[in-house]
């Protein structure tokens, strides 16, 4: 109730007492909850005496409700509603409560002009809106309209102008982030709005809450424009978002908006550097986790313990040590204590790559640090020396964790035996092979494989077959190079009994056992074993085992060597049967061991072999001794015919073999002629292209250094006679000929042509004269019939050893013994 105490101007009373019931003061709210002005309000004022009811109806209604020239509104600017100067209050005025009591006494209260005022005139003293009483205003209009044109609209009606600290005290009371985002965007639009970091900050916790990270994210946009036009720093509101982002584990967003923050030259502090790193890191991006760490490195950051924790391990595993152990000091360096799984990952990381003495390091600060050694990290220690060979460590970190009470697991039995086998200390691996029997593990094929497999390659048949026996009790079953290992091992002691039984029992569990068979076959022929090896090859036929084409012919080829024609002549024919190919170098390899044959027996199975190749050759070298009227052709053409038959691109070699070996055995049956032909024949077909050389009128030569002795005496013999031929019939006389001999063929051919006198004068490896004394020599008759055809006979050259003028068939070895005289007999 109002009670007038002095005279009162009606006007101003009615026009400060007609406001909107709905407008709280804030100011007096604790007794004025709204002004209501009714009847009964008028009744009680102090001038109702002089109104009777039905006028103080028609007063109220006209003056106030429809009487709208006499609506005058004052405010506190001291502006009317009509834009007159209004009056001031000049009465004081009695706020009643129902019981009559006097609440306040003053001068009244002006209305306050949205937008225009900040202050409240009460009586005639200025009173500012307080902070808290804006706020409440603005969070009860907010709360009420939530957002649309309508929020806005009630907020511009505001009685008071806001300010950036009432939106942002405001923001901490609102709960709901739409409305959040309304109440923030109408502030940007208005005059006074200023970009503050804690503005930012309270709506980016709002966002948060509700998980809204799409609107997070598009605010975050906003932040930026608004950072970048307004030239200001929002560094807390750019670390909130990377933050909130990260924990989230909204990776591509956290990085996005990171990104945006280093092109702005803003600077991120350690906790989001730690945050995004620990996202990375937990994704498994080790890499990018540590671009990050380079960034924060740039920015002058540190990382803390937590990050710590996470970034030392994902280094060290990653393979980037030094950083590792880079951060490793700086974390003590900064008295930050490392953990257990820091000195697990660096023991670990360290040993595995090799870095075994700062591995062994770390293990010992880790112990002055108080950490006991867990049985992993005593895994990982003994697994990296022994891998890397120092088996010493190996077995004294083996005896420290025994101590330590733990038990090594199987794997660990396992590779320090396999570790001990494979160096070659097999009474360490047999001692600790046998704690891993006690310990009551099973040990594997493997473990067993390479323990076998080390005694057989030390060649201790005992204990390898005392290993076989317990693996195969055990109801393991020995793998293919278990068996090979075994098998290899038994051929080589020769026991071929046993390695019959072993062949069988493999054989049994389901193995292909021809490959391993022949292996044990080779290592008997490469060994010189013949008899062994024809024993294990009937094993294998009795057993219905075959063999491969090579390893047969390889054993054929050690039984000519060792005279064994009987034996051999059957592994021929296995061998033809078996559509094997016999080249050119097997016939000529038999046909070496006939010329070299001196008992007549062995001669007859030499023929016999020759015969079961069932080669081309055979056939020539069975025409070529036939008379003309069987060939039907000439000797020349004749063979001419068998070299035009020949792949020189794939046989030029075999070729040349053979008329080396073939020359010899024509020699030493005395067939000149024939010989001859095939020495010329060979010379046709370019099988010795640079043996004569004809230099003008300089130097005429022969080179014999790459045939066989019968060779060699055919080539000088048909040489000279066309040398002579050219010098007595066409005039033409070089400076000098020359012999080319070698070493081992000089005696020969000198011997040989001493014994017509001839010039020629023997050097270390040359024979050589003067044309002019050649010429001359050439003339004498004796020496055109010894060139034409005085090769001794058969019954002459067999009256010589036939070791030391034919060693052997092949042209790169010759005995170094001179031979008799040749001729001397038939001169």
């Amino acid at each position: 109730m109002i009670r007038r105490v002095k005279k009162l101007c009606p006007r101003n009373l009615y026009l400060s007492l007609t406001k909107n019931p709905n407008f709280r003061y804030p100011f007096h709210s604790n007794f004025i909850h709204h002004l209501d002005f009714n009847h009964k309000l008028i009744k009680n004022t102090s001038f109702s005496s002089r109104l009777d009811y039905g006028e103080t109806q028609n007063f109220v209604k006209d003056a106030i409700f429809f009487r709208k020239p006499n609506y005058v509104r004052s405010y506190c600017s001291e502006k009317s509603g009509d834009g007159e100067k209004c009056n001031e209050w000049t009465e004081e005025i009695e706020y009643l409560d129902e019981s009559g009591s006097v609440i306040y006494t003053g001068k009244g209260i002006r209305s306050v002009e949205p937008g225009f005022d900040d202050h409240v005139m009460v009586g005639g003293i200025k009173k500012p809106f307080l902070n808290a009483s804006a706020v409440a205003k603005i969070v009860e209009v907010v709360n009420r309209w939530k957002w649309g044109p309508e929020l806005e609209t009630q907020l511009d009606k505001l009685q008071f102008v806001p300010k950036m600290v009432h939106i942002t005290q405001a923001l901490k009371v609102i709960n709901d982030s739409d409305t959040s985002l309304s109440l923030f965007r109408w502030a940007k639009r208005q005059s006074w709005y200023v970009p503050g970091d804690e503005c930012y900050v309270m709506l980016f916790d709002v966002l948060n809450e509700s998980r809204d990270f799409d609107g997070m994210l598009s605010l975050f946009d906003e932040m930026v424009h608004d950072s970048s036009k307004n030239g200001i720093s929002l560094f807390s509101a750019y670390n909130r978002v990377i933050q909130y982002l990260a924990k989230a584990d909204k990776l591509e967003m956290s990085y996005c908006c990171f990104k945006k923050v280093l092109d702005s030259d803003c600077k991120i502090d350690t906790q989001s550097y730690n945050v995004l790193m620990t996202l990375f890191l937990n994704k498994g991006l080790p890499y990018k986790a540590f671009e990050i760490y380079e960034s924060m490195e740039k920015g002058e950051c540190s990382l803390d313990g937590s990050t710590y924790e996470l970034m030392i391990p994902s280094l060290a595993k990653s393979g980037r040590l030094d950083a590792a152990i880079k951060l490793f000091q700086e974390m003590k360096e900064r008295n930050f204590r490392p953990s257990f799984n820091i000195f697990a990952s660096l023991v670990d990381s360290m040993g595995k790559a090799g870095r075994l003495d700062t591995s062994m390091k770390v293990y010992m600060e880790m112990q002055g640090c108080g950490h006991r050694p867990s049985a992993p990290m005593y895994v990982s220690l003994i697994e990296s020396y022994a891998k890397a060979g120092k088996l010493d460590t190996a077995l004294r970190l083996w005896d420290e964790m025994r101590i330590a009470g733990f038990r090594p697991n199987f794997g660990l039995f396992t590779m320090i035996i396999e570790s001990h086998a494979k160096s070659g200390k097999l009474d360490i691996a047999m001692s600790i092979f046998t704690d891993m029997e006690r310990a009551g593990f099973l040990p594997t094929p493997s473990t067993y494989s390479c323990l076998l497999e080390m005694h057989a390659s030390s060649g201790q048949v005992d204990s390898a077959m005392k290993l076989y026996n317990s693996m195969t009790s055990a109801g393991l079953r020995p793998g293919l190079s278990t068996y090979t290992a075994l098998l290899t091992l038994l051929a080589k002691r020769k026991l071929v009994d046993v390695a019959a039984k072993i062949l069988l029992e493999m054989k049994t569990m389901g193995y292909s056992v021809d490959v391993s068979a022949s292996d044990v076959l080779m290592v008997y022929i490469k060994d010189g074993s013949v008899d062994h090896a024809l024993r294990w090859l009937r094993f294998m036929g009795s057993s219905g085992i075959r063999t491969n084409n090579f390893i047969v012919r390889q054993l054929f080829e050690s039984c000519m060597k060792n005279a064994l024609y009987e034996s051999a002549k059957p592994l021929l024919e296995t061998y033809v049967e078996s559509a094997a190919k016999v080249d050119l170098v097997l016939y000529t390899s038999v046909l070496a061991h006939l010329v070299r044959c001196q008992d007549e027996q062995n001669e007859r199975h030499l023929m016999a072999i020759l015969s079961a190749t069932k080669h081309k050759a055979h056939a020539f070298l069975c025409g070529l001794f036939t008379g003309p009227e069987q060939r039907k052709q000439p000797v020349l053409s004749f063979v001419r015919e068998f070299f035009q038959g020949i792949d020189y691109e794939l046989e030029e070699g075999a070729a040349r073999y053979f008329v080396n070996v073939l020359l010899n055995y024509l020699v030493l049956m005395g067939q000149i002629n024939r010989a001859r032909c095939i020495w010329k024949v060979a010379y046709e077909n370019k099988l010795f292209p640079k043996a004569i050389v004809f230099d003008q009128h300089i130097a005429w030569s022969l080179d014999v250094r790459n045939l066989s002795v019968g060779a060699a005496l055919i080539a000088v013999m048909h040489t000279l006679h066309r040398f002579r031929k050219r010098m007595l019939y066409y005039g033409v006389v070089p400076r000098r000929i020359k012999l080319v001999t070698g070493p081992t063929l000089k005696i020969v051919i000198a011997q040989m042509l001493s014994s017509v006198e001839s010039p020629f004068e023997v050097s270390k490896v040359v024979l050589r004269a003067p044309g002019d004394s050649v010429m001359e020599w050439f003339k004498k008759p004796i020496v055109q019939q010894f060139l034409l055809n005085e090769i001794p006979s058969r019954a002459d050259i067999l009256m010589h050893k036939m070791n030391i003028l034919f060693p052997c068939s092949a042209p790169e070895l010759r005995s170094l013994s001179p031979p008799k005289p040749l001729i001397g007999k038939a001169m």
